[in-house]
């Protein structure tokens, strides 16, 4: 399982690219939010017709300069079972792409902007939004334990974060996975090298200096949704 982790041991990414182009401009705010409000994801995981030759085309598989900017819908929050592994997003994505799918004509998704740098992740409103039920604000990247492209709707990233004061509040769950909405496949899996990326800088900083305490662990799924359904189905098979 290609999974970044950092404890000890500085994580590897993938091999580098050819090189990097800046990303293209955002399409305008009413086409994202047409498109995302009826959240048809043609891009099912377990239907995707891409050939090996154009996913490797499409794939981001190395060092992005950080910080990256990604224009997404914010799907919203639930609580996640655990620290890491698809098993504790999956059920939440399915339970939010649902809700989203409910929505009456007019509402729409919040309409942000995602900023990763190596500190960690920001989010942000962008000015077209309206929807202002979304939680905002800077995750620094010590409270992300879990990053993943969506096996299932493969244009949405998922993310657990650990909330620090959960310990002293039994009544507040302690992970909690919110989920976005790229506008494309391609950005959901370049969103999560850009997060990838940055836990490695994250990882070089803490072992440079001796003096930090030693950071919480985290992981990112690298392998693509085909590869992590895969896994999934053998995992099924031998048990």
């Amino acid at each position: 399982m290609r999974q970044l982790h950092h404890d000890n041991t500085v994580p590897q990414l993938p091999p580098k690219m050819n090189g990097s182009k800046a990303p293209a401009a955002p399409p305008p705010a009413d086409e994202i939010t047409k498109d995302m409000r009826k959240l048809s994801f043609e891009e099912n995981g377990r239907n995707n017709k891409d050939s090996k030759q154009q996913q490797q085309q499409q794939d981001p598989s190395g060092s992005l300069p950080l910080p990256q900017e990604f224009v997404v819908k914010y799907l919203g929050r639930r609580d996640a079972g655990g620290l890491w592994g698809i098993k504790h997003t999956r059920k939440p994505v399915d339970e939010m792409v649902a809700r989203a799918k409910e929505l009456k004509a007019g509402d729409t998704l919040p309409f942000l902007k995602m900023t990763v740098s190596e500190k960690g992740v920001n989010i942000s409103e962008m000015p077209q939004n309206v929807n202002k039920n979304f939680e905002g604000g800077f995750y620094n990247i010590d409270v992300i334990s879990y990053g993943v492209q969506d096996l299932v709707y493969t244009r949405v990233f998922a993310m657990i974060v650990v909330k620090e004061d959960a310990t002293s509040l039994k009544s507040q769950h302690p992970f909690q996975c919110h989920a976005f909405v790229c506008d494309s496949r391609h950005n959901a899996r370049k969103l999560t090298f850009a997060l990838a990326q940055a836990f490695q800088q994250f990882s070089k900083e803490v072992k440079n200096n001796k003096s930090s305490k030693k950071p919480k662990k985290f992981a990112i799924d690298l392998r693509s949704p085909e590869e992590i359904e895969v896994d999934l189905k053998e995992a099924d098979s031998e048990a």
